[in-house]
């Protein structure tokens, strides 16, 4: 029964707390997004990430390293807090978030796996001077350009693409997708998506998932800009020339994958203005977003090393974390 209470409290701990710092970090986005539509797409979508990833992250490692140590260590036996009804619904809740992040995980990593070993059945690999990656090309009906995976991820290419388009503006797309590469975006797409999953009842973070998913296809046709303006307008042009070859049926979708017109094609209007704007402005970054991103980045790291090197070097430290702990459960209980 103890172990049982152990593990129902930190299963509630869990989940208070990550919804409580999703919940702030949702409502500190809300107020400071409009501030950074000034930063570079790449400083915005990492800035992003973090504030997605950090409270997940950052709750998981408080109750492994944390919360379950100081309870086990200073919790009386038998314990004083008891096995009522609301700890175990919130237990349950908590367990079934973390139950479906795994499964919806696993489905997609399987249903990845099945669409790559498919591709590269029928692909066929090419070089395409100019670029440092290898392509593989396949017949196929929808014009797919897209990274596909998630730890080795592969560039696609549909061989109507190189039939339509000129080599210039394949060579735009392609640098595009090298983009995503270059920032590991499928990786961080799923690790993401896990963070929702965790959180499926509530709403909070949502739209941080789809800022991120608009910055991220943003830096990546910055990351293309960058060789110079005419790639800028080559990769403006690729994108109007896909979208009108895109057919109704059928519709392409990649468990884990990054295509070329993102997960929201409906913004391909204001991708094309950016890059033609980028083309006239040139790609310059914005020194205050990247400085600010980092900052946030380097913050969060240090502060979770801080937390950890107290627990492992300050005396009594998991005993007030326990007494900390000791006026927050009447919530739980």
């Amino acid at each position: 029964m103890y172990s049982l209470l152990v593990v129902c409290l930190a299963l509630a701990v869990l989940l208070a707390s990550n919804l409580m710092a999703s919940g702030l970090v949702a409502a500190l986005w809300h107020g400071i997004s409009g501030w950074t539509l000034g930063w570079s797409a790449t400083a915005r979508s990492r800035l992003l990430f973090t504030l997605r990833i950090f409270p997940v992250a950052a709750t998981l490692v408080g109750v492994v390293v944390l919360f379950i140590p100081s309870y086990i260590l200073y919790e009386p036996r038998p314990a004083d807090e008891v096995l009522d009804t609301k700890l175990v619904v919130i237990a349950a809740c908590s367990a079934a978030g973390i139950v479906i992040a795994f499964w919806r995980s696993l489905l997609s990593w399987r249903a990845t796996k099945r669409l790559m070993a498919d591709w590269m059945r029928h692909a066929v690999a090419v070089r395409v001077d100019g670029l440092s990656v290898q392509a593989y090309c396949l017949l196929h009906p929808f014009p797919v350009i897209a990274v596909v995976g998630t730890l080795r991820p592969q560039l696609f290419v549909s061989k109507q693409i190189f039939d339509s388009l000129d080599r210039s503006e394949i060579l735009a797309a392609m640098e595009h997708e090298i983009g995503h590469l270059s920032a590991r975006d499928n990786l961080k797409r799923v690790l993401i998506r896990g963070c929702r999953d965790l959180l499926a009842m509530a709403p909070w973070g949502r739209s941080l998932d789809r800022d991120w998913s608009k910055a991220a296809e943003a830096a990546a046709d910055e990351y293309a800009a960058a060789r110079g303006s005419s790639t800028a307008l080559d990769l403006a042009s690729a994108l109007v020339k896909i979208a009108r070859m895109i057919p109704e049926k059928p519709k392409l979708k990649l468990p884990v994958g990054a295509p070329l017109l993102g997960d929201d094609p409906g913004g391909l209007a204001w991708r094309v203005r950016r890059l033609t704007q980028i083309a006239e402005a040139g790609c310059g970054k914005h020194q205050q977003g990247e400085f600010i991103s980092k900052a946030v980045r380097q913050s969060c790291l240090y502060i979770s090393l801080a937390v950890l090197t107290c627990a492992a070097l300050i005396p009594h430290f998991l005993v007030k974390v326990h007494a900390l702990m000791e006026h927050l459960f009447p919530f739980l209980d």
